[in-house]
């Protein structure tokens, strides 16, 4: 399933498209549940579209959606050519993962194993119960981010058939020096730096308003926070897990991110599984972008810069994060099971056996040979 996803995904981007095309027809039509329209506060969200009119926006969602499934299809389907349809789906893919959310993925994301159990448990306080967190206008914004990934991968995967490389690696004949695992670990270890650094400023906020001390905060702000219930708390788990994702971080660039350590007596010793690192590392790093332009977007008010400013940052933290991951990625990646190119990884180090060698050429062919296959899938 794994290298045939530039097949599958470019379907389910398509039936998602139809899918929501659908629904922005109903809504043009009057239709109730417009995820956008105006709602109590307690009920909105911050996206750029929020309480936007449902006969200006639902009528673009309509055109868009089913358009777009075509479009998929045609990508899917249909031999490259040139770069216009490539584009539509990368705009399509930023507008919807990054630019409409807020920052609904990273609580979602953050509060993971809280919202699963109150599932069962019921909420804590006057909420009614886990509707009250997942409510339709952010639940919405999830549906659109998900969309959002599913037209990046099917712009990433047109792009490599127009590049005439592996649709599934991305491997083509030659490598960039860029790529190579030495040079992917040193312009990896600096975007694992300058991800590190760039939540600095919001840890050390949240750890100083809890402590007793304002920064970046009016003594008004902060006693309210104080008089508030679980406000400062909050903020400081926040920080907290800021903290540990920065530390987990470093697994990206050092060998226990590779080779379980001896201090996890139970694994000690064995390959830490690439999937491992790279899944959660990306779905945090995408949707922390997101949620830095929303603070981009909020204003700065004097005294109180610090409740906003710091995690417009989560950008730069994102964005680095992400090359981080992709480095990890290639330093991690073995043969392609599609085209035949690569390495073979053993225990914690990049075993130089080229996709030539008799071993790679028994599984899958000569990679001139592999390659044409899977442009034919």
């Amino acid at each position: 399933m794994r290298k045939n996803w530039p097949s599958w995904t470019g379907y389910a981007t398509a039936i998602w498209s139809l899918l929501y095309g659908v629904l922005g027809l109903y809504w043009t039509l009057g239709g109730p549940a417009y995820p956008f329209a105006h709602v109590p506060n307690d009920r909105a969200t911050a996206s750029i579209l929020e309480g936007t009119p449902a006969h200006v926006v639902a009528p673009i969602m309509a055109m868009l959606g089913l358009g777009g499934a075509v479009l998929a299809v045609v990508m899917t389907r249909m031999r490259p050519r040139g770069w216009v349809l490539q584009t539509i789906a990368a705009v399509l893919a930023v507008s919807l993962a990054l630019l409409i959310p807020d920052y609904t993925l990273i609580a979602v994301v953050a509060l993971a194993p809280a919202i699963l159990v109150f599932a069962f448990t019921g909420v804590p306080g006057a909420q009614g119960g886990v509707g009250d967190i997942l409510y339709w206008h952010r639940v919405n914004l999830i549906i659109l981010f998900v969309g959002g990934l599913l037209w990046a991968a099917t712009a990433i995967a047109y792009h490599r058939r127009s590049r005439s490389v592996c649709v599934s690696c991305g491997r083509g004949s030659s490598e960039p020096t860029s790529q190579s695992p030495a040079a992917a670990l040193r312009w990896g270890k600096r975007a694992v730096a300058v991800a590190v650094v760039a939540n600095l400023p919001y840890e050390f906020t949240r750890v100083a308003w809890y402590f007793g001390w304002p920064v970046g905060i009016s003594k008004e702000f902060h006693q309210m926070m104080s008089d508030t219930p679980g406000m400062l708390e909050m903020g400081l788990g926040l920080a907290v897990l800021g903290i540990g994702g920065g530390i987990l971080t470093h697994g990206l660039v050092h060998r226990w991110g590779e080779v379980y350590p001896r201090w996890i007596w139970f694994k000690a010793g064995k390959r830490v599984p690439p999937l491992l690192a790279i899944i959660p590392a990306s779905i945090v790093a995408v949707v922390l972008i997101p949620a830095g332009l929303m603070n981009g977007r909020l204003p700065l008010h004097g005294d109180n810069w610090a409740i906003n400013a710091p995690g417009f940052l989560w950008v730069v933290w994102g964005a680095a994060l992400g090359a981080a991951t992709y480095a990890y990625y290639l330093r991690r990646r073995t043969t392609c099971a599609r085209c035949g190119r690569g390495v073979t990884y053993r225990s914690g180090a990049l075993a130089g056996r080229s996709s030539g060698s008799r071993g790679g050429s028994r599984r899958a062919g000569s990679p001139a040979k592999a390659l044409r296959r899977s442009r034919t899938r």
